[in-house]
């Protein structure tokens, strides 16, 4: 259930709510809006009399949250959620860039991505330094050596950093170079890992899994939020269908629902989701006029060289033309890049 507390509720009387919850049994999580006080009761505890809540001081309304991902939902927290990460903003009205090769390949590489991105107004370096292929004889990656390669190339360019993590027993040691933790579409529903990620104050972006509904996806996303990290990006990477045109089939349709039922900022990765650079360009720009806070790009200085997914990460010049009209797009959307 949800507390909503008055505008004008002091600091004692949140104090005296957040203890009475706590003693009926439930997890207390806490949103400051810019108006009043929210507190998410979280537990399975039943048959609780909510007058008992509405009866104490500074208390507005008591209202159940009929949804399955309490924390997610725009129940509990009604404003969109916008993630400061340095000089970046995700949520809002903000539309976040972030792009760079599939696989860290090599120092030189992510040097000369990075140049590029900051040429052309993106803010965040991406970058797999450990890759999960199909094939165990595909490129791997270069584990922790890219990752001091990416936090090198962020630090020299002001770029912040997004890299995958596998595995809970790589979290400690990513927290020296990454900004955001991506977590893929593999793993989305990998627990044990969502919850250890919930331990940590960094950014998680949470990859949508290829056979997942949206509903799956949100519950992925309270894994992480129950442990007491609420800064969560959605990715949109497209879902397997019966089409085999495409890499997979790019749910657009994601980005309205999303926004609707949570708070939480949206993404697309219309790379992955096509697998093919020449339907990247149309798709980056169908998703920002669909309303997503932010892209995730593959791009590589020679795609045709590249150890990993070169067939959908675009040159240089096709990055430029797009960061061109997605501003455009923006404008028309009444959004900022």
């Amino acid at each position: 259930m949800v507390i909503i507390m008055e505008d004008n509720a002091t600091e004692q009387q949140v104090q005296i709510v957040t203890d009475k919850i706590k003693a009926l049994g439930f997890e207390v999580h806490r949103s400051d809006g810019k108006e009043r006080t929210v507190l998410g009761a979280v537990g399975e505890k039943r048959g609780i009399d909510k007058r008992d809540l509405e009866l104490l001081a500074g208390v507005r309304e008591v209202v159940a949250i009929t949804k399955a991902y309490k924390l997610a939902s725009r129940e509990f927290h009604h404003e969109d959620t916008i993630l400061q990460i340095g000089d970046v903003k995700i949520g809002g009205d903000n539309i976040v860039i972030m792009a760079g090769p599939c696989a860290v390949e090599s120092k030189e590489l992510l040097f000369t991505t990075a140049e590029l991105l900051v040429k052309n107004g993106a803010q965040i370096i991406r970058g797999g330094a450990f890759k999960p292929r199909t094939s165990p004889y595909s490129f791997q990656g270069l584990g922790e050596e890219g990752l001091k390669y990416l936090r090198e190339a962020g630090d020299k360019y002001k770029l912040a950093v997004v890299s995958e993590v596998m595995d809970v027993s790589q979290i400690k040691m990513m927290l020296n170079y990454v900004d955001i933790f991506q977590v893929g579409a593999r793993n989305m529903q990998n627990f044990w890992l969502l919850k250890e990620l919930g331990k940590i104050r960094k950014p998680i972006l949470l990859k949508r899994g290829m056979s997942a509904t949206i509903e799956e996806w949100l519950m992925a996303a309270e894994y992480i939020m129950s442990g007491g990290n609420y800064q969560v990006i959605l990715c949109e990477r497209g879902i397997r269908t019966f089409e085999n045109y495409t890499r997979n089939t790019l749910d657009l349709s994601a980005i309205p629902v999303i926004q609707k039922l949570s708070h939480l900022p949206v993404i697309v990765d219309p790379s992955h989701a096509t697998g093919r650079r020449d339907k990247v360009l149309p798709m980056a720009r169908a998703s920002i006029a669909a309303g997503a806070h932010g892209l995730m790009i593959e791009i590589h200085p020679k795609p045709d060289q590249a150890l990993s997914d070169g067939a959908q990460s675009l040159y240089p010049d096709q990055f430029s033309e797009l960061m061109d009209e997605l501003r455009i797009i923006a404008k028309a959307v009444k959004k900022t890049i």
